[in-house]
């Protein structure tokens, strides 16, 4: 992967969309690329863009925020901004990938019928025949689209929206928690609402608040539909951060504990080992 490291606590830069750009490109918010044969990434890193990687063959890793899922025919994985992630494919890969700028994408997720902020928890989704053939089609056209000039941007990004519809679809036919979000829109806010404040906020009560409900009603929509608290949610997602940030910059822990919004590491520390079952330091040692 090319790319300079800007001068940062980031051991592992953030690589930016244009970082990709071939000679002949001019737009750098859409890319198309294609793989073919053995690929290794060792260590982790993050992009600022949204990836579909669709599979036709393929055995091997893709580790996905610190979460190894295997690698097999007719797969689509997806990748958002700032996710960790590395991988091991093997010599039989063959697969089609586009990068999309999250301002692009932004433009066309926000109308879907469910968040894509819940596909971090279900990064791969395995395809159906129909499914994958659908989506092979529309990558194919997006490549024979590129091959002649001047590349009609609009109709690139129509069929970019028709990928993240069929996706959608296909993955709420797999996955029974992401039909329960679609159908609870109040669950579908308060993740969002997580994604926006979970580093300064990590009280039930401040969600609630926001949510125009109770605390104890939102414990109750969550425990009804997932059986877990709404606490969980918090917790899990101050955890995943936590996790990049030990892994992917040199701040100290009492750096991270703060920007996390912990004021004492001693009791960071402590909430990090009772979550993963190892201490921070330990963590970044195991990898």
């Amino acid at each position: 992967m090319a790319g300079t490291s800007k001068k940062s606590k980031d051991k592992i830069p953030v690589l930016n969309i244009r970082e990709f750009l071939s000679d002949q490109e001019a737009e750098p918010s859409f890319q198309y690329h294609e793989i073919f044969g053995a690929r290794s990434i060792e260590k982790f890193h993050k992009h600022d863009f949204f990836l579909f990687l669709l599979f036709e063959k393929g055995s091997g890793t893709h580790s996905i925020d610190f979460t190894d899922y295997k690698v097999t025919d007719h797969q689509v994985h997806i990748l958002f901004p700032h996710q960790v992630h590395r991988w091991n494919l093997s010599a039989r890969t063959k697969a089609y990938q586009l990068m999309i700028s999250k301002r692009i994408f932004e433009t066309f997720s926000a109308s879907l019928d469910l968040s894509f902020l819940l596909f971090q928890n279900h990064p791969v989704v395995q395809l159906s025949p129909k499914a994958f053939q659908l989506l092979l089609y529309e990558f194919q056209s997006i490549r024979m689209e590129l091959k002649y000039p001047p590349i009609n941007w609009d109709l690139i990004y129509l069929r970019s929206n028709i990928i993240a519809q069929l996706v959608n679809r296909e993955a709420e036919q797999k996955f029974k928690d992401l039909s329960l979000y679609q159908k609870s829109p109040v669950l579908q806010r308060y993740l969002s609402l997580v994604e926006q404040h979970f580093r300064e906020e990590k009280s039930v009560a401040f969600y609630a608040r926001l949510l125009h409900i109770t605390p104890n009603y939102l414990n109750i929509l969550c425990k009804r539909q997932f059986q877990i608290s709404a606490m969980f949610f918090i917790q899990k997602r101050v955890t995943l951060e936590a996790k990049r940030m030990i892994l992917s910059t040199d701040m100290s822990l009492k750096e991270i504990a703060f920007e996390l919004g912990f004021k004492d590491p001693a009791y960071f520390s402590n909430f990090f080992r009772l979550q993963t079952g190892s201490s921070p330091r330990e963590f970044k040692t195991e990898l």
